[in-house]
């Protein structure tokens, strides 16, 4: 995986899923290796962040490499300097890129003007870093993901969307409930599902959380309304209304399954502190997977011999 670019989860397929799953279990388990000592990461963000930026940072350091954010105030990718000319002027300076962008289009211009790898540290399609975690998750506490009933409940924005493909890839099946309009866009549902044929998992689509939850494994929800998205505010808040993951819809997944949000929470929106802060909350474990899930990232597109 050495040079490569992670732009889009689907361009992991899914015997190098498994690698970057296997590697940071290992990664979480064992000391640290100093494989990246002497490299130095560009944190180019649009967008403000708190996981991304501490986990790519923390990662960077315990691998022995060192991570330099630049904020679009500093930048100003795309307005006060091309995306073409940012991407190779960073090329000459540091080791790899990760990029939080509202624009997919903008990870691709970087990616195909760097010559060091571009990681996607999110846009306003995907989250690829973020499935990463998610798989990592769900492997840490169910001991397995193929054939795990996995069910989606709200918006099928950026997080939605590398999660299908996460979980198509490997082999998952996969229930997503969303009001009328707010669905996955028709093109990543066809491709989630053209991935779930190959590994024999199963992408399905439905209107109605209870339908959805019932007999899952995992539960997992996300904000209704994501960055960019506050005019709609109280639209969404409508919409969203009766896909709030309380006590009464968490008792229709099996009683060992695990909640999931990929946070921060609004807390009496898509979810409540009884459900969070419960015995099958697993949030704070997915949160912390960030950094190992993106150390096993960095060391396989930017070390020596990984993979």
């Amino acid at each position: 995986m050495r040079g490569r670019d992670l732009l889009s989860i689907a361009d992991l397929k899914a015997d190098k899923l498994m690698l970057v799953l296997e590697t940071a279990l290992r990664l979480k388990r064992d000391a640290s290796p100093r494989a990246l000592a002497g490299q130095t990461l560009a944190l180019l963000f649009e967008k403000a962040s708190l996981r991304t930026k501490v986990s790519f940072d923390v990662a960077m350091q315990q691998l022995g490499g060192h991570a330099i954010y630049l904020s679009q105030s500093e930048v100003g990718l795309g307005q006060r300097e091309p995306v073409a000319d940012v991407a190779r002027v960073l090329s000459r300076y540091v080791d790899g890129i990760a990029a939080r962008t509202y624009a997919q289009e903008t990870l691709v211009a970087l990616a195909r003007h760097a010559s060091v790898p571009v990681i996607n540290a999110l846009s306003d399609d995907e989250h690829p870093c973020q499935a990463l975690a998610d798989l990592l998750t769900i492997l840490e506490k169910k001991g397995r993901l193929e054939g795990l009933r996995l069910a989606f409940v709200g918006d099928g924005n950026n997080v939605a969307a590398s999660l299908a493909q996460a979980a198509a890839t490997a082999g998952m099946e996969l229930t997503m409930a969303s009001p009328a309009g707010y669905e996955l866009p028709e093109r990543v549902m066809r491709h989630a599902q053209a991935l779930a044929e190959r590994s024999g998992g199963s992408v399905v689509a439905v209107r109605s959380p209870q339908e959805a939850v019932r007999g899952a494994d995992v539960v997992y929800t996300d904000v209704w309304t994501s960055m960019g998205q506050e005019d709609a505010y109280r639209e969404r808040l409508e919409a969203f209304s009766s896909y709030q993951v309380g006590r009464e819809l968490m008792s229709l997944a099996r009683p060992d399954a695990i909640f999931m949000h990929d946070l921060p929470a609004h807390r009496g929106e898509e979810t409540v502190d009884e459900v969070i802060e419960g015995p099958q909350s697993v949030v704070f474990d997915q949160a912390e997977n960030r950094l190992h899930a993106q150390r096993a990232v960095l060391l396989l597109l930017l070390g020596e011999g990984e993979g």
